[in-house]
């Protein structure tokens, strides 16, 4: 008999009700993208969003239960959206500080255009752990390495590999990020075992994308090829324009010492915003209102020289509301599949059908990179499986830094490579790749961001052998029995069949 003091408002989905509006959304998103042409993904992710809630309403929720699901994930992720607007005013106005200009001019002076895609992934992983930002490391020093590698005529899906299989395995590793604080919370390991466990994937994948970009860059990059009347034709067109000095990296520098003596993102971001802002008004004589404008619409100029162009005339707050916006759908669709139990339903059906620790380890990594790929959004694809498969992993006996691993890569790696995820639509706009105006060419950077995918796909490798995967220690036994009761009430454990379905963990920025 049903406890009449256990109200219940609302059934759970099965797996094929489930399942329905995330078919019918990856429908109408081929359709969009590949019949049409058109790559903005927003109303393919809107029209999921009506999906869902529909379904909400076949299982009994009110439309006030759903708005609550989709609002209180988009109100966790205004932290993203505010390094996406700060990274944003960065762009406008480090460039007119003259910042990203000498980033670039000492760049195609100083390197070969050979080693460059595996020197720019190296830059952008080690100002990446310093940061713990991909998006912060993508927007700046990548900006100023697409830039390089535009003098070196490389092409853009190129250097976009390499910045991006740099940035976010920085992200991955350092103890600053906030994915790789997240994927141990939720799995109830701690952060320094997770990043040490994650070494025997990163590694590997680091070197084998290293090789590839060096060969790649003594294979088709030839340095008589990179035209020297263009480089010298671009670093004049940066002298002539701009006050050229390493000092002018100050603000730069400035945002790195924040982030290593641990200040907020979104703090150190903006103060590196106004660095940049003295700093273009001492060394290049540009007035307040022309900062202001800056750093609202992007920095505008004519150099003469058209590749320069291109690259320095972006940035601004208004160039991130294409993102943003997709950004808020997205979430709020993931969001609507979250609380309406529809993604908690495909994973419990996921679950019942592994048994061993090869399959749910291969089915914690697939089942990330599906969330990244119908919610957009990566905190939820490590939130929700990291809280769902945990007590899978300790009824076989496996510690979950194995989790936590899987998680970190399905979710924090494969985010940039997906163009409609949160991830990858900021890659695409700071990077200037074009997707707006349907330059497919581009999204080649994708299978070209080595790293990203290696990694996931060695640690499967290892899940199917057994290599690199730990049994839970007696210490570790024991902090479950300890915690257990605290995290299943922190994650929200509760699931549908309660009162509320789980809601989204909490998180800070990108």
């Amino acid at each position: 008999m049903k406890n009449p003091r256990i109200p219940i408002e609302y059934n759970q989905p099965g797996l094929m009700l489930a399942l329905t509006p995330v078919v019918l959304t990856l429908l109408v998103l081929a359709v969009q993208l590949f019949y049409f042409g058109d790559f903005t993904p927003h109303i393919p992710l809107a029209i999921g969003l009506a999906l869902t809630a529909l379904v909400g309403v076949k299982l009994g929720f009110r439309w006030k239960q759903i708005e609550e699901g989709v609002f209180h994930v988009i109100h966790v992720s205004l932290p993203s959206v505010s390094v996406l607007i700060c990274v944003g005013m960065i762009i406008g106005v480090w460039i007119a500080s003259g910042t990203v200009p000498t980033l670039i001019y000492y760049g195609l002076t100083i390197l070969s255009p050979t080693i460059f895609l595996a020197a720019a992934m190296l830059l952008c992983s080690i100002v990446s752990v310093a940061l713990g930002t991909s998006w912060g490391t993508v927007g700046t020093v990548g900006l100023a390495l697409m830039g390089i590698g535009a003098g070196f005529d490389i092409p853009m899906y190129w250097t976009a590999g390499a910045v991006v299989s740099g940035a976010f395995f920085g992200d991955k590793v350092s103890p600053l990020s906030d994915t790789t604080n997240l994927a141990p919370a939720v799995t109830g390991t701690d952060v320094f075992s997770h990043i040490k466990n994650m070494m025997p994937t990163t590694i590997p994948a680091m070197l084998i994308a290293f090789a590839i970009y060096l060969v790649a860059g003594f294979t088709l990059i030839d340095d008589g090829a990179a035209s020297f009347d263009r480089i010298d034709a671009i670093t004049a067109a940066l002298q002539a324009n701009f006050t050229i000095s390493a000092w002018l990296l100050l603000p730069a520098v400035l945002v790195i010492v924040l982030a290593v003596k641990r200040m907020p993102p979104i703090p150190s971001l903006f103060a590196g915003a106004l660095a940049g802002a003295v700093t273009a008004m001492v060394a290049q004589g540009v007035g307040v209102h022309d900062l202001l404008t800056y750093a609202n619409s992007g920095y505008s100029i004519e150099t003469g020289v058209a590749a320069m162009d291109s690259l320095l005339n972006r940035g601004g707050i208004q160039s991130m509301m294409w993102t943003i916006s997709l950004i808020l759908i997205a979430l709020g669709f993931g969001g609507a599949l979250e609380k309406t139990g529809c993604l908690e339903a495909i994973i419990r059906a996921i679950m019942t059908r592994v048994r061993s620790f090869k399959g749910v380890q291969t089915a914690a990594v697939l089942t990330s990179v599906s969330t990244n790929l119908v919610a957009g959004d990566p905190y939820l694809s490590i939130a929700l499986p990291g809280r769902m498969y945990a007590p899978t992993y300790r009824g076989l006996g496996y510690s979950t830094l194995n989790l936590s691993r899987a998680i970190e890569e399905g979710g924090t790696l494969i985010s940039p490579l997906i163009p409609w995820n949160a991830g990858g639509a900021f890659v695409i706009s700071a990077l200037g790749l074009g997707i707006v105006e349907g330059n497919v060419e581009n999204l080649l950077y994708i299978p070209l961001a080595f790293a990203c995918w290696m990694s996931p796909v060695i640690g499967l490798l290892y899940a199917q052998t057994g290599l690199f995967s730990p049994r839970a220690s007696e210490a570790e036994r024991q902090l479950w029995q300890e915690q257990g009761e605290a995290i299943a009430t922190d994650l929200g454990a509760a699931g549908p069949a309660a009162s509320e379905a789980p809601a989204a963990t909490p998180r800070p920025s990108s």
